[in-house]
């Protein structure tokens, strides 16, 4: 690792900055019954205990911010109306949602949908659907397009979606207002981390250096 002598501590900042401002942002969704309002307790249209649904997504924000690509992975909620007798777990329905209220414990209006109704994911149509082959659940992928939106747009949601005021929501016949949700939360990249890293090294380094007390010749 070079060693920075004086002023060259800045334009390594700089340097780092500006190669993370132009990285793509990632959010992940960690997605649970507990999340619903009130919390989802699934059970079959009888009344028995049926297993507790949940998913994991991750999304992509592109550096133009102006497409969000997603891939959801859900489990124990029927895909095709057929991975298990009952219907109470059928998929009617799956939304983002997001307002500048939206926390935990509270909800928020449709900003746009990619199952069911409404319908957004349309200009163009991203969306491809994989009911697990055995099991029950499944995974879908989409992109949401600057032009798209439940009454709103990309752009007008970003601050929402960035300051985790987002919440991704799959809606069942049980529980027609959700059944399983997770907030989306902005993560670093493992390259962003890394670059964290390595400046961080070569700043205490360079601090380091600094403070040395320089010998003086006799």
């Amino acid at each position: 690792m070079p060693r920075l002598h004086g002023n060259s501590v800045l334009p390594l900042f700089v340097l780092f900055s500006g190669v993370c401002c132009q990285a793509a942002t990632i959010l992940t969704a960690n997605l649970t019954n507990a999340q619903e309002v009130p919390p989802a307790v699934p059970t079959t249209s009888t009344g028995a205990a049926r297993l507790a649904s949940f998913g994991t997504a991750m999304f992509v924000l592109n550096d133009e911010m102006n497409a969000l690509t997603m891939t959801v992975t859900v489990f124990n909620i029927d895909f095709t109306g057929s991975q298990t007798p009952d219907t109470n777990d059928n998929l009617i329905a799956a939304h983002i949602h997001a307002s500048a209220t939206a926390a935990p414990g509270v909800n928020a209006p449709v900003v746009w949908g990619f199952f069911g109704s409404p319908f957004n994911d349309n200009n163009p149509n991203d969306v491809t659907f994989t009911p697990f082959a055995t099991g029950i659940g499944g995974t879908i992928t989409g992109k949401w397009d600057a032009p798209e939106g439940n009454s709103t747009t990309l752009t007008s949601q970003l601050t929402n979606i960035l300051t985790g005021h987002a919440y991704i929501n799959f809606h069942t016949v049980q529980f027609t207002g959700g059944e399983v949700r997770g907030f989306l939360i902005a993560t670093p990249e493992p390259s962003t981390f890394g670059l964290i890293g390595a400046a961080f090294l070569c700043l205490a380094g360079a601090a380091i250096r600094n403070r040395r007390p320089r010998s003086s010749r006799g």
